[in-house]
């Protein structure tokens, strides 16, 4: 059983959960994590564009099973792809940030 009694961070508790920073544990939590914001910001520009997850897969020229996915964090995204769907589907751009 793990200790929590030490915990007293956001940070602690991540590192007591998934290991420390560049470990395989942490490095999948981070991963998913990612994967669940940029699903929940597909799902939400979409919404707020009134679109269907059809029609924005036609206008990204891709398929509603793609869209479906990536909104499920169950899809793998290339990050040309992603581009494409913010910015030929959604008339979105994409801004990143390296740290």
């Amino acid at each position: 059983m793990k200790d929590y009694s030490k915990v007293k961070t956001f940070d602690d508790l991540i590192g007591l959960e998934h290991g420390k920073i560049g470990s395989e544990s942490r490095n999948k939590y981070q991963e998913n994590a990612q994967m669940f914001i940029i699903s929940e910001m597909l799902k939400e520009a979409r919404k707020e564009a009134n679109l269907t997850q059809e029609q924005l897969a036609e206008k990204a020229g891709t398929r509603k099973s793609y869209i479906s996915k990536l909104e499920n964090g169950k899809g793998n995204i290339q990050l040309s792809t992603l581009i494409r769907i913010f910015e030929q589907g959604l008339n979105k751009r994409i801004g990143l940030t390296f740290l």
